[in-house]
């Protein structure tokens, strides 16, 4: 499966984005998509993810309450849908897939991903 992530962009504290996750080449609704965010100096970092039947979903901490994540199967596309954005949510946000039944937060579990998207919130 090929992954395209767009959608970030420049915000101010308090707004909201919605990231979007593209896929193509492999059949979509089989896979388990996670965002993960990855912030100038330090590790990349689960945000949330949502398995095959839409109903299962895990978040962050730190983001729980503020972003939802949502996917469409017929459109082959994954949504994040981020609200009251603060500073520390500055980041490269990236999507990735991977094959099974377990919603992993470890990047290391995912062997697809997105370029990344940059979403800046500014104080």
């Amino acid at each position: 499966v090929q992954l395209q992530a767009f959608g970030g962009g420049l915000v101010q504290a308090g707004g909201s984005l919605r990231l979007s996750c593209a896929a193509s080449e492999g059949t979509f609704s089989q896979y388990i998509i996670g965002w993960f965010r990855q912030a100038p100096g330090k590790e990349r970092e689960f945000a949330a993810g949502i398995k095959q039947t839409r109903n299962v979903r895990s978040y962050a901490d730190s983001v729980k309450g503020r972003f939802t994540i949502s996917r469409d199967n017929a459109k082959s596309t994954t949504y994040l849908h981020m609200n009251n954005l603060k500073p520390e949510d500055t980041a490269v946000y990236y999507c990735a897939a991977r094959e099974g039944s377990i919603l992993s937060i470890e990047r290391s579990r995912y062997p697809w991903w997105g370029q990344g998207t940059q979403v800046t919130v500014s104080s």
